[in-house]
C-alpha cells in the first residue's frame, strides 16, 4: 500500500508517517522497485498499535524504546512487558483521576437539577394560583 493510501486510511499525514519511521516509532517500511514505501499488513499493524498507544497518552520516547526492544527479539520480552505494565498502571491512575472528576461534575450537575426542579415547582404553583409567568 502506498503512503498516500495509508495516510488516508489512518487519517495521518504522510509527513507524520515518515517521521514515525525516521525516529524508529515504526520499523523501516520496505520500498518497492522505484524506491517508494510499500506498506504491508505488518506495517499497518504497527501504525494501529502506535495510534492506540498515543491516544492513551503514552509518550513517543516510551514507544520508541518499546519498538527498539521488540526489534532485538524475544530476549527483550520481559522488558517490553514491563514497559506495557508501567504504562497500564499510569493509564489506570489517570482513569481513576478522571472518574473522581466525573463524580464531582455529576454532583454539581445534580445540584442544578435540584434547583431547576424547585424553580419549576414554584412556577407551577404561581400558574395554578392564576398568576402569570
Amino acid at each position: 500500500m502506498k503512503i498516500s493510501d495509508v495516510s488516508k486510511k489512518y487519517d495521518l499525514s504522510m509527513d507524520t508517517l515518515r517521521y514515525y519511521e525516521r525516529i524508529g516509532l515504526i520499523p523501516a517500511v520496505k520500498r518497492d522497485q522505484n524506491g517508494f514505501r510499500d506498506y504491508r499488513e505488518e506495517d499497518c499493524k504497527w501504525i494501529e498499535f502506535i495510534m492506540c498507544m498515543r491516544s492513551a497518552g503514552i509518550p513517543i520516547e516510551t514507544l520508541i524504546e518499546y519498538v527498539g526492544l521488540f526489534q532485538l527479539g524475544d530476549k527483550t520480552a520481559q522488558a517490553r512487558k514491563s514497559i506495557l505494565t508501567d504504562q497500564r498502571e499510569k493509564i489506570k491512575e489517570k482513569i481513576d483521576e478522571l472518574q473522581a472528576v466525573l463524580s464531582k461534575l455529576d454532583y454539581k450537575i445534580s445540584i442544578y437539577d435540584d434547583q431547576l426542579i424547585k424553580i419549576e415547582k414554584s412556577l407551577a404553583l404561581h400558574s395554578e394560583k392564576g398568576n402569570e409567568i
